[in-house]
């Protein structure tokens, strides 16, 4: 039982962050993103991103695979009760319009090709 609790209180601390509900909630409209998207949409740094990328994956919200260089993140729909959440958040995001108005930005970010938007996140930072 008290593994039961633990479980909870890592999902739900998972989910209290609001960059953390971003990433899923962009997941949940994209079948999957790259780290490179996910830390552009964000909006901070790549390590920053990629500490609440690797929160979700604790919770067993997230899922990642390697291509490359690349790491790229989906949702763990194999875990039924990860998976009955996902479903209540999906009908529930409708309520969130700042969520709304985030969605769209990240259509504008998906819009470019993975590789592409990497370049130009290489040539931000030598430009620094």
């Amino acid at each position: 039982m008290a593994k039961y609790f633990k479980s909870l209180n890592i999902l739900f601390r998972a989910l209290g962050d609001r960059n953390r509900l971003r990433v899923v909630v962009s997941l949940l409209k994209r079948e999957e993103l790259c780290a490179c998207q996910i830390h552009e949409w964000l909006g901070v740094s790549g390590a920053t991103a990629s500490n609440h990328l690797n929160i979700l994956i604790k919770a067993n919200i997230v899922k990642n695979r390697k291509e490359g260089r690349w790491v790229h993140y989906s949702l763990n729909r194999e875990d039924k009760g990860i998976d009955a959440l996902l479903v209540w958040m999906e009908q529930e995001i409708a309520r969130d319009l700042e969520l709304a108005d985030d969605l769209n930005r990240l259509a504008g970010i998906t819009a470019c090709p993975p590789d592409q938007l990497r370049k130009k996140q290489r040539e931000k930072i030598v430009s620094l």
